[in-house]
């Protein structure tokens, strides 16, 4: 058995949490401020908090080291992040915490059909199931008024 902190699971666990005190707390922070000043002061700090992690870890590595295509699709994937972060403050700001994030977690289904698509990932169907449930689950949650 892997121990914890090497569990995909684990980890993808602690992101679920996070996610959802990043809702929470999101939608208290919008409250008196432009929603994309707020996705600006909320970049700051991430940015702050990777670079310290980078430096007490000791893992930057020299920017030369890190290929083209990884910096292409790491920059296309910062475009994404932004984009999304950006909608998604904009949606707290107007809409209830409780309504917009399910909706954002449509990306879950999204994932596992461009994953499909763009990579040749293949899932079961227990597994398509539960993304059909993922997407009902998500509808129902985010048009009850």
């Amino acid at each position: 058995m892997k121990p914890l902190l090497a569990a995909w699971q684990f980890w993808a666990l602690l992101s679920a949490a996070f996610a959802a005190l990043t809702a929470i707390f999101a939608k208290v922070g919008v409250e008196n401020v432009n929603s994309d000043f707020a996705t600006f002061i909320r970049t700051v700090v991430i940015l702050g908090v990777i670079a310290a992690i980078l430096t007490m870890s000791g893992e930057w590595q020299p920017f030369a080291s890190v290929s083209g295509r990884t910096y292409l699709f790491l920059a296309l994937s910062g475009l994404a992040t932004g984009a999304s972060w950006l909608c998604y403050f904009r949606a707290l700001k107007i809409g209830q915490a409780a309504q917009v994030a399910p909706i954002d977690k449509l990306s879950v289904v999204l994932v596992a059909l461009f994953g499909m698509v763009f990579l040749g990932e293949r899932l079961n169907t227990l597994s398509w199931l539960g993304i059909g449930l993922i997407a009902g689950g998500a509808i129902l949650v985010a048009f009850e008024a």
